[in-house]
C-alpha cells in the first residue's frame, strides 16, 4: 500500500515543479469524503484512490490527472458534487472526475458482453478528455489486483470477463502495453485457471533449463560490447495469455513455440538501432522472412522497434527487438509516454515527435475528426459518426450520429416504430425529432392507434427506419389502389350496364390475367396494368362489339368525336388526388409544374404519366389519341396550399469565384426551395456551368427561384431545362 508522502516523492522524481498543495488537498478531501468506507477486502477505501493515483503517476501524467485520480470515486460514492470539486480544485480536475463517474455508471450484463466492441467505442466516445480513459483503466487495474478478495466466484468471473472484453483491448488500443499485459494475465488466471497453471509450470521449467535466458542475455551483451556498442539487453517472457492464444490459434504445443522470450536491445538513438541490427546479423544467422521495421513504419498507436529472428548463441531460435530509450518508453506506456497537454503557460507544444505521434494515433482512432483541432483543444472526440444509447433494459444500441428516438424505435422492431407515439429520454418525454446523445437511455411509448405518416421520413436517418416507413406507406397506398381500382371497375360496369361478382373475378379473370388475387386485379386496373375492357372481355365474351368502343378509362376524354354516354360535372383527373408515384407519375422528360398546361398519357403496365403540353416527346404519340387524357392540376397544388413538391432542372452560368456555390445555395434556400441534386457540368479558371435540380411547389415558385439566382452578382445566365 502506498502512502501519500510516498506518492508525492514518486511524482517529484519526474516532475520537480509538481503542485504539491493541490495533490495534498485532493488527498485530504478524498480521505474525508470516503470517511469510514471499506473495501470488500476490509481495508480502508482510501487505499483504492491512492493506488489509482500511483498508477497514473507511473504513467508520468500531469498534476490534474493525479488529483483527479485521488478524487475519482468521490462523486459516485460520496456526497461530493461536480460544482464543489470545481470550486476547490478547478474546472479541469472536476471535469475529469465527472467523466470518470459517467463511465463508472455503465453496467455490463451477460447479454451486453456480446457487444464488447460497442462498449469499447462507447468508452472512447464518452472520454472527451483522454485522461478520463486512462484513469478508468488505472481504476480497473487496481480492482483486478484485488480481485481475489471478492468471495463469490461468479462475480470474480464476470469482472474478469468484462476486463478481457473491454479494458484489455482499450489498454492495447492506446498503447498501455504493461497495463494491458497485467490486466490480461489476472483475467486469464481467473477465467482459465487450469490452462494458466499448466503454462505457468512449463514456463518455470523453461526458465530453469540450463539458465538459458540468462546465458543468452549475457552472451548477447558481451557480443555487442565487443563491437563497441553501448546498449542495455533485456529479456521478457511472452505473457501466459499470449502463449495460450498462439498455441490455440496455430495448434502448437508449448515445445513448438519459438518466441517464448523476446530479447530487447535498448540503444541511445534511432541511428544506433540500424547499426545494432547489422551487427546482430553479422554475429548470428538471420531467419528469412522474420524481419519487421516498425521504426520506418510505426504502428498506429506509436509503437516503434526493429524485430528480427535469429539462431542464437546456443542454437536456439530467438526474437530480438531493437529500439531506443524513447521507443522503449512508448512501448511500455503508450499514449502516456508522450502525453501532450497544455503546459503551465497554457500553450500546447505542437513540435517534434510527440505531436506527430499523438496526431497519428488520434487519426487512427477516430474516423473523420480534425486531429489538429483536437490537439489544440486537448479533446478526444472518437467515433463521431456513431451514437451509443441504452434501452430501458440496459441493452446497448449503436446508431448513426444524428439518430432520433424514431430511429431507435425502428431499430428495436418495425412494429415498435410504426406504433411509436412518443419517447422518453433519460426519463423525460422528448419530441421524436430529438437527436440522441451518447449514454442516453431511450424508452419508446407506443399506441395501437398510431401509424407512420410521410412526414416521419424527415425525422429519421437510418436506412432501416426509412425502409420500414416506406413499406408501411406502400401498403397503405396499395389499400388506396385497391379501393380506386374497385371503384373504376364498378363505374365502368355501370356505364355499360354490366353486372359481375368478385367470385366470377376470382374464378375467370385471375387465370387469364395471371394474377394471384382479386386485389391484384383492382390494383392493376388502378395502375393501368389492366383495363376494365380486358376484364369485361373475359367475363362477357359475347357482348356486342359496339359496346367495346365505350371509354375504358374513367375521366378519359379522347380526341375522337365519340361522346361519353353521360355527362360528369368534372371529367378531368385531379392528379394530386390519386396515390402519388403509383397510378399517376410526373414524366421526367419534361417535369411539368403546377401552373403549366399538362396532358396525361396512358402507359400500359406503368399507369398514367403527366407531361407538359409542350413536351417534345408528345409528337411521337400524335397518332395514338386513345392514350391521351385531358387532365389538369388540382387548385390546391396551383395555389401552393398543398404540400406537394416538384422537380425543375436549371442550368446556371456563373463566374468561377470563391464562395459562389455557397451564395448560390443560399439564394435557393432563401427562395424557400430545396436542392435535390447539383452537378458542375463545366469549369475553368473564370467560368462555371452548374446544373441543379430544385424542388418547388409550382411554376410561380420556380420563377421566384430563378429571379433570386439571377440577382446574384456572379451569375450571368439561368435557363430551365426540359426534354
Amino acid at each position: 500500500m502506498i502512502r501519500q508522502y510516498e506518492l508525492i516523492d514518486k511524482i517529484q522524481q519526474f516532475n520537480k515543479n509538481a503542485d504539491v498543495a493541490l495533490l495534498n488537498r485532493a488527498y485530504v478531501y478524498s480521505m474525508k469524503a470516503h470517511g469510514n468506507q471499506k473495501r470488500v477486502s476490509g481495508e480502508p477505501y482510501l487505499i483504492h484512490p491512492l493506488e489509482v493515483a500511483s498508477i497514473i503517476a507511473d504513467l508520468h501524467l500531469d498534476d490534474a490527472s493525479i488529483a483527479a485520480a485521488l478524487l475519482h470515486d468521490t462523486i459516485e460514492d460520496t456526497l461530493a458534487t461536480t460544482e464543489e470539486l470545481e470550486s476547490l480544485f478547478g474546472k479541469e480536475v472536476a471535469e475529469i472526475v465527472e467523466g470518470v463517474t459517467k463511465l463508472s455508471k455503465l453496467e455490463f450484463t451477460n447479454k451486453q458482453k456480446e457487444q464488447a466492441e460497442n462498449y469499447r467505442k462507447l468508452f472512447l466516445a464518452m472520454s472527451k478528455d483522454i485522461r478520463v480513459l486512462l484513469i478508468k483503466v488505472a481504476d480497473r487495474l487496481h480492482n483486478m489486483r484485488t480481485l481475489h478478495c471478492i468471495p463469490k466466484p461468479e462475480k470474480r468471473r464476470r469482472i474478469a470477463q468484462d476486463t478481457m472484453d473491454i479494458f484489455v483491448p482499450l489498454a492495447e488500443r492506446v498503447g498501455l502495453y504493461a497495463i494491458k499485459t497485467e490486466l490480461e494475465e489476472i483475467a486469464f488466471k481467473e477465467l482459465q485457471p487450469e490452462a494458466y497453471e499448466r503454462i505457468s509450470e512449463r514456463l518455470k521449467s523453461y526458465r530453469e533449463q540450463d539458465n538459458l535466458i540468462g546465458r543468452v542475455l549475457e552472451a548477447l551483451q558481451e557480443e555487442l560490447e565487443e563491437e563497441g556498442i553501448e546498449c542495455e539487453v533485456k529479456g521478457r517472457e511472452k505473457a501466459i495469455p499470449s502463449i495460450h492464444k498462439k498455441m490455440v490459434k496455430k495448434n502448437l504445443t508449448f515445445d513448438q513455440l519459438t518466441d517464448i522470450v523476446a530479447y530487447r536491445v535498448i540503444v541511445k538513438d534511432k541511428v544506433s538501432c540500424y547499426e545494432v541490427l547489422g551487427k546482430i546479423h553479422d554475429i548470428y544467422k538471420a531467419i528469412p522472412g522474420r524481419f519487421k521495421d516498425y521504426i520506418s513504419n510505426q504502428k498506429p498507436n506509436g509503437y516503434q522497434s526493429l524485430h528480427t529472428s535469429v539462431i542464437g548463441p546456443f542454437g536456439n531460435r530467438m526474437e530480438i527487438q531493437i529500439r531506443d530509450k524513447e521507443m522503449d518508453e512508448i512501448a511500455e506506456s503508450g499514449v502516456a509516454a508522450h502525453w501532450l497537454y497544455k503546459q503551465q503557460t497554457g500553450v500546447v507544444n505542437t513540435e517534434g515527435m510527440q505531436y506527430k505521434w499523438l496526431k497519428g494515433l488520434m487519426e487512427t482512432l477516430q474516423d473523420s475528426a480534425d486531429a489538429e483541432e483536437f490537439i489544440e483543444n486537448a479533446k478526444m472526440d472518437l467515433f463521431d459518426d456513431q451514437v451509443f444509447v441504452f434501452s430501458p433494459k440496459g441493452d446497448l444500441v449503436t446508431l448513426p450520429k444524428g439518430s432520433t428516438p424514431l430511429d431507435f424505435a425502428y431499430n428495436v422492431h418495425s412494429e415498435v416504430g410504426n406504433k411509436c407515439q412518443t419517447a422518453k429520454i433519460n426519463g423525460r418525454v422528448a419530441p421524436l425529432r430529438t437527436r440522441l446523445r451518447n449514454g442516453d437511455q431511450v424508452d419508446i411509448v407506443t399506441s395501437k392507434n398510431q401509424q407512420p405518416t410521410r412526414g416521419w421520413l424527415n425525422l429519421v436517418i437510418t436506412g432501416k427506419a426509412r425502409s420500414a416507413i416506406n413499406r408501411f406507406l406502400r401498403l397503405q397506398e396499395r389499400d388506396e389502389l385497391v379501393r380506386l381500382g374497385r371503384e373504376m371497375l364498378e363505374k365502368a360496369a355501370r356505364r355499360e350496364s354490366l353486372s359481375y361478382t368478385e367470385k366470377s373475378l376470382s374464378s375467370q379473370v385471375l387465370k387469364e390475367l395471371k394474377m394471384d388475387s382479386i386485389d391484384d386485379v383492382y390494383v392493376g386496373v388502378a395502375q393501368g396494368h389492366a383495363f376494365p375492357r380486358q376484364v369485361f372481355d373475359i367475363l362477357f365474351p359475347d357482348r356486342h362489339a359496339e359496346q367495346n368502343s365505350t371509354n375504358e378509362i374513367e375521366d378519359v376524354k379522347t380526341s375522337s368525336t365519340s361522346k361519353p354516354k353521360f355527362e360528369r360535372r368534372d371529367t378531368r383527373v385531379a392528379i394530386d388526388g390519386l396515390t402519388p408515384g403509383m397510378a399517376i407519375y410526373i414524366a421526367k422528360c419534361c417535369n411539368p409544374l403546377p401552373g403549366e398546361d399538362i396532358v396525361g398519357i396512358i402507359n400500359t403496365g406503368r399507369g398514367i404519366s403527366i407531361h407538359s403540353s409542350l413536351c417534345k416527346n408528345l409528337d411521337a404519340l400524335s397518332d395514338q389519341p386513345e392514350r391521351w387524357l385531358d387532365v389538369r392540376w388540382n387548385g390546391d397544388v396551383v395555389n401552393e396550399s398543398a404540400d406537394s413538391l416538384f422537380v425543375a432542372r436549371l442550368r446556371v452560368e456563373t463566374m468561377n469565384e470563391k464562395g459562389v456555390l455557397s451564395l448560390f445555395s443560399t439564394a435557393i434556400y432563401n427562395a424557400e426551395a430545396n436542392i435535390e441534386d447539383l452537378f458542375i457540368e463545366n469549369k475553368n479558371k473564370d467560368h462555371c456551368t452548374i446544373r441543379v435540380d430544385v424542388e418547388v411547389s409550382n411554376l410561380g415558385h420556380l420563377e421566384r427561384v430563378v429571379e433570386a439566382v439571377k440577382n446574384l452578382r456572379s451569375v450571368t445566365d439561368v435557363e430551365r431545362l426540359t426534354n
